[in-house]
């Protein structure tokens, strides 16, 4: 029975805080994120195995009824509440009773949140504050503690690692210097430093659908998956997210876009040669499937491999054994294939462009990226989520609105772009951006992004993101596209009435 910190996510400055009562508390003491959404089930759950539990940094505006039910019930354990804010009516009604509140003046993300804390522990804050900066204005001098903080937080809205939190807050608490930092730190904080950009943003049902099959696809560690969508919509990330929930997440991770280099160089950089193999191979080179053994590689625009490269591929697939240019010795790797692209495959196999045996091969689990017209109500999510990571602030309902009222042929790169855009003028004035980025770009309308020449494929591709958009329901998707279910079985097929 010890004293647990419950600390909340989303800004350092929480994080600070409860470091700071765990210099005091010390190692009788354990610390957990947590949100104002989750408090009150966890309090009915796990409450009573606490001596004491420590809010900092929680609001209180969520099931007030139900955390006021579950205070009540804890009949040996006290709940303290630090905040620089005040509480509101129903709260200090319902549940000031029920805790020990400790409220300081303060305001919001200021630094006031660390100071309360150090003044109910009687703890010098100073050395703590620099670390609790959000946003550019970080100084140089303070150690990586900001990175290791906002990369815990990271793993834990992508993969829903809360270890990681747990440990950030405690090396801060202890003063654990840089370089006494474990592995697992160093590699939470390289692993945010490079993908720490890429996150799936968004509330609708597609994108929840998405991430649900994502969570399924990861769990088989060597099923194959191939990533259909638009460009812009996010392939890579979707690799990603399957890479790091696998059990292949400690292991390497190496993207390859198939379009990148001349047919005559990818079976070298595929596998890789030895010195002497050919005029300028002065050394030995290892190729993409041997680096990534362990691992995942994820071949981008695969829809662009050359015929004679997809034979090359399709060998490696069918033995898991392949050789390095110039070697005799064969080489077995284990790797996990990812592919993408957003190209219509199927078509590609009729016109002999794409090997079936091949297509077979790669397309043992399909997932569909939605594009961001599909999903309108996200538009104004993923804004808000990039200028929050920029500037520590949201936006404004009015400005999630300006961006909404755009198709985005570009998708998601193309929203970014925009942000970027205002960043680069100094302005957040969106309706105007978007105003003037139509007549740069022509006001490319979204139905004529991408769409093939030939008749059949623009239908059938039509057909499937009907089909995808209604959930793969076959009913709703025939009944929206006014045909039967047979000849939308047809075209999903490949086949013709």
């Amino acid at each position: 029975m010890k004293t647990l910190v419950l600390t909340g996510w989303g800004w350092k400055e929480y994080a600070v805080a409860a470091a700071v009562a765990l210099k005091v508390l010390g190692r009788d003491a354990e610390v957990m994120g947590m949100s104002k959404r989750r408090l009150p089930e966890f309090i009915e759950q796990e409450g009573a195995k606490w001596r004491q539990i420590i809010l900092v940094g929680i609001s209180l505006g969520g099931d007030e009824a139900r955390l006021a039910a579950a205070l009540k019930s804890l009949a040996n354990t006290k709940v303290m509440w630090i905040s620089a804010l005040p509480m509101s009516e129903s709260q200090e009604h319902l549940l000031s009773p029920l805790l020990d509140v400790r409220k300081f003046d303060g305001g919001l993300f200021d630094g006031s949140l660390v100071k309360a804390v150090g003044n109910v522990f009687g703890v010098d804050v100073a050395p703590f504050l620099p670390f609790a900066v959000e946003g550019g204005k970080i100084p140089k001098s303070v150690p990586r503690y900001h990175e290791l903080i906002c990369a815990a937080m990271y793993a834990y809205r992508n993969y829903r690692d809360e270890k990681s939190y747990s440990m950030a807050i405690r090396y801060l608490a202890e003063g654990v210097r840089e370089e006494a930092w474990s592995d697992a730190a160093r590699r939470l904080v390289d692993h945010w430093q490079r993908y720490g950009s890429r996150e799936l943003i968004g509330n609708s049902p597609q994108m929840a659908q998405l991430r649900e099959r994502i969570n399924l696809v990861a769990v088989n560690r060597d099923a194959r998956v191939l990533i259909i969508g638009e460009s812009g919509t996010g392939k890579e990330t979707v690799a990603l997210q399957i890479h790091n929930r696998s059990s292949r997440r400690d292991d390497p991770f190496y993207a390859f876009n198939c379009a990148s280099v001349t047919p005559n160089l990818l079976e070298s950089r595929f596998f890789g040669y030895e010195k002497g193999a050919f005029t300028g191979a002065d050394r030995q080179e290892l190729g993409l499937f041997e680096l990534a053994d362990c691992g995942t590689l994820f071949l981008d625009e695969i829809g662009e491999l050359p015929l004679e490269a997809q034979g090359v591929l399709l060998r490696v697939l069918e033995g898991g054994r392949f050789m390095r240019l110039g070697g005799k010795d064969e080489i077995e790797v284990d790797v996990r294939l990812l592919t993408a692209t957003n190209r219509d495959l199927p078509a590609l196999v009729r016109k002999g462009k794409f090997r079936e045996d091949l297509f077979m091969r790669l397309n043992v689990i399909q997932l569909r990226i939605p594009p961001l017209r599909e999903r309108p109500e996200d538009i104004g999510a993923i804004a808000d989520n990039w200028w929050f990571n920029r500037f520590r602030r949201h936006l404004t309902d009015g400005q999630k609105a300006a961006l909404s009222g755009y198709s985005y042929p570009g998708n998601v790169r193309e929203l970014i772009n925009i942000m970027e855009r205002a960043c680069v003028f100094n302005t957040d004035d969106f309706a105007k951006l978007i105003e003037e980025h139509k007549e740069l770009n022509g006001d490319v309308a979204q139905e004529a992004a991408d769409i093939p020449d030939d008749l059949d494929d623009a239908i059938r591709r039509h057909v499937r993101r009907v089909f995808e958009k209604y959930a793969r329901n076959v009913s709703k998707a025939a009944s929206a596209l006014n045909i039967t279910r047979t000849t939308l079985r047809k075209w999903l097929t490949g086949g013709e009435e």
